[in-house]
Order: C-alpha cells, then sequence, then structure tokens
C-alpha cells in the first residue's frame, strides 16, 4: 500500500507519500513555527499527495518520539492511545506536542485512512538492563519509571539495517547528527547501547540542547543560584549547545567561525568532536569491537569537517577516512563509503530515511506483523 508518512519537528513538518516498493512518490515540507503547521497549507499539501497516490488506498505513518514503556512497536491511533501519548508529553517537550498535534489534524483531514504511530524509542527498547538502568534509589526508578529509553530509533534503525546489507557488518555503531544528535551500538540488528536516555538531552552536544551535564551542576543552580525548574528546562532544551558556545545553532557557522579565527567557534567545534569520539569508542565498547561506523542526519551527511574530526580520533578503533571520498561526490549520492579500502573499520554515509522505517512500520502493524 502507498503510505503517507508525517514527521512532525518542531519548525518544519515533512509529508513524504512511499509507495508499496519504497518509491518516493512526492514529498512536501511545510513551515510549522512553534511546531504547528498552517491548516490550510497542510490540507492543501495532503489533498496533493492524496492525488499523488492516484486513488490506490492511503494509510499514514507518524513519527511518535516518545513511547515510553507500552509502546514498542507501531500502533493504530485511536482515541485512548493518542490520550497515552499525551500523557509522555512532559518527558519529550520539544518534539511530542508538534507530533501529536500533526496527528490530530491529519486525522481530521483523512479520516478514512489508517493511522499508525511510529516511535523513536521503540528500536531501543530491547536494550540489556544494564544500559537502560540508572544508579538510583530503587523507589524512584519503581515508582516513576525513571530509566534510560533512546531516541532516534527510527533513523538508527534503517541505518544499520541498510549498512549490513552494504557491508556485511555485524557491529555497527550508527551516528544521527543534525538538530537533535545521538548514538547507538548495534549488534546483529539489534540494538545493545545508545547516548540518549530519560529525555533526547542526555548525551551528546547538539544543536541547542546540552548533552550530559554534570547533575550536580543543575542542582547548584537551582539551591544557590536561585535558577527555577522553568528556567532550566528552557536553558538546558533551547539555549544550550552550539548555540550556548558559539552563539548560533548551525554547525555550517560555527565551522566557518572556527576556520576564520572566532575563539568561541573553534571551542564549540573542539567540545562537539571530543563528545562525539568519546561516544563513538563507548559505543564501540558496549559491542566488544567495530565493523562498520556510519554517520546519517544533516550534519552526519553534510558535514566532512565533523566526519573526519571525529575519525580522527579513532585510528585506535580501526576507524579511518579518505579525504577524496569523504568530500561531497559530483553525482550528488549520499549513500557512500568514505574510508580507505584498507581501513578495518567500514565507514559510510547514509541518508536518514525515516520515511522508509516508517512505512515499514505501517505495513508489518496494518498486516498484523511484529513490526
Amino acid at each position: 500500500m502507498n503510505v503517507l508518512v508525517v514527521n512532525a519537528g518542531s519548525a518544519s513538518l515533512k509529508l513524504r507519500l512511499v509507495g508499496p516498493d519504497d518509491t518516493l512518490l512526492a514529498a512536501r515540507d511545510l513551515d510549522s513555527p512553534a511546531g504547528r503547521a498552517d491548516p490550510g497549507e497542510l490540507a492543501a499539501a495532503l489533498g496533493e499527495l492524496a492525488g499523488a497516490a492516484h486513488g490506490e488506498p492511503v494509510a499514514v505513518g507518524h513519527r511518535i518520539v516518545h513511547g515510553g514503556t507500552e509502546f514498542t512497536r507501531p500502533v493504530v491511533v485511536d482515541e485512548a492511545v493518542a490520550g497515552r501519548l499525551r500523557a509522555l508529553t512532559a518527558l519529550a517537550p520539544l518534539h511530542q506536542p508538534a507530533a501529536l498535534d500533526a496527528l490530530d489534524a491529519v486525522r481530521a483531514a483523512l479520516p478514512e485512512a489508517d493511522q499508525v504511530a511510529c516511535f523513536d524509542t521503540a528500536f531501543h527498547s530491547r536494550l540489556p538492563a544494564a544500559a537502560v538502568t540508572y544508579a538510583l534509589p530503587a523507589t524512584w526508578r519503581e515508582r516513576y519509571g525513571i530509566r534510560r529509553y533512546g531516541f532516534h530509533g527510527l533513523s538508527h534503525a534503517h541505518a544499520s539495517r541498510r549498512a549490513a546489507r552494504l557491508t556485511g557488518a555485524r557491529r555497527i555503531v550508527t551516528c544521527h547528527l543534525g538538530s537533535g544528535a545521538s548514538l547507538a551500538a548495534v549488534l546483529d540488528g539489534v540494538g545493545v547501547d545508545t547516548t540518549m536516555g530519560f529525555t533526547p538531552l542526555e548525551g551528546l552536544v547538539m544543536a541547542t540542547r546540552s548533552g550530559s551535564v554534570d547533575p550536580g551542576a543543575l542542582l547548584w543552580l537551582q539551591t544557590e543560584a536561585g535558577v527555577s525548574a522553568a528556567e532550566l528546562t528552557d536553558g538546558l532544551f533551547r539555549s544550550s549547545g552550539l548555540l550556548g558556545l558559539a552563539g548560533t545553532a548551525d554547525l555550517r557557522a560555527v565551522e566557518a567561525g572556527a576556520a576564520g579565527g572566532d575563539p568561541a567557534c573553534a571551542l564549540a567545534l573542539d567540545v562537539y568532536l571530543h563528545r562525539l569520539r568519546a561516544q563513538i569508542a563507548a559505543m564501540t565498547a558496549a559491542l566488544g569491537g567495530l565493523d562498520a561506523l556510519v554517520f546519517t542526519g544533516g550534519v552526519g551527511e553534510g558535514s566532512a569537517t565533523v566526519r573526519a574530526g571525529a575519525a580522527a580520533g579513532l585510528g585506535h578503533l580501526g576507524v579511518a577516512v579518505d579525504p577524496a571520498r569523504n568530500a561531497a561526490p559530483a553525482d550528488g549520492t549520499v549513500d557512500r563509503e568514505i574510508g580507505p579500502p584498507e581501513a578495518p573499520v567500514r565507514t559510510l554515509v547514509l541518508a536518514a530515511r525515516e520515511d522508509l522505517e516508517i512505512a515499514r512500520g505501517v505495513r508489518d502493524v496494518l498486516a498484523g506483523g511484529a513490526g
């Protein structure tokens, strides 16, 4: 069947119509300030995409960031499911509201179509207990469900599956690097570790998110400096990361500033790469070795500087990139190898295709499969 994929972010709404053979039939990107697209523009876009289906049945797959412990595979959305998803909003405040608003709007516009939620947390639902458990009091863990969930699972699932198909690799580290960023350690198609945790805040330095910070520093800001919980939330999610370090959330501007001698940009790039290298090494340790390293996402696909900078500190793990292969190819091909042929680890750049992973999940759940 044709699957309309709805991917709602904090600033854009991406619509993709994927055919039965995973052919991209049509695409529209809408601006969605504060996570909400203009209703008229959305209705027009849905009409165009429905027309591109040529009358064939269409199901709808929605990217939902957080599924908690309850939703570990795609699920058909009804009112009860939608309510349970809204209850998880506090765990992903940048993403969950936009996705659920888009879900409501598309359900209203296409009431006859099956609406299926596909979760970024689901791929990480099989992580071992050692990887998901925080060393916190048992009462906190049991009463409040404090644990590591992991995110970007749709991207990690597609990237690891494609890398395995292209290279035969078993031990794969996937680097989803964009405005948000996370890594996953994948063994034989199953995730064994990841860098994000209870919320999409833990781990790597991101565009506006801090990544991991000593919780003692945050407690000090509250108890000694009088910073409120609301200020902390806004600062950690919206004013930190590259923006906090360099004054811009755009890594391209950071790279240009660093090349031009701006000390704040140089520091921001160094911090970004330091954390990235350290976490790739940690994911490799979780796997007991590394067969393939994958870069995906807007930064992962677009920044030769980041890819080279990450590899420069990982030679002891067998990672290397070839400068010529690392440069963007003249034919515009995204999926490619960038390591030298003799390198022990295969290093690849792969297009982020969450739309294909969502379409796959929609077909599986509607066919009664395991997802």
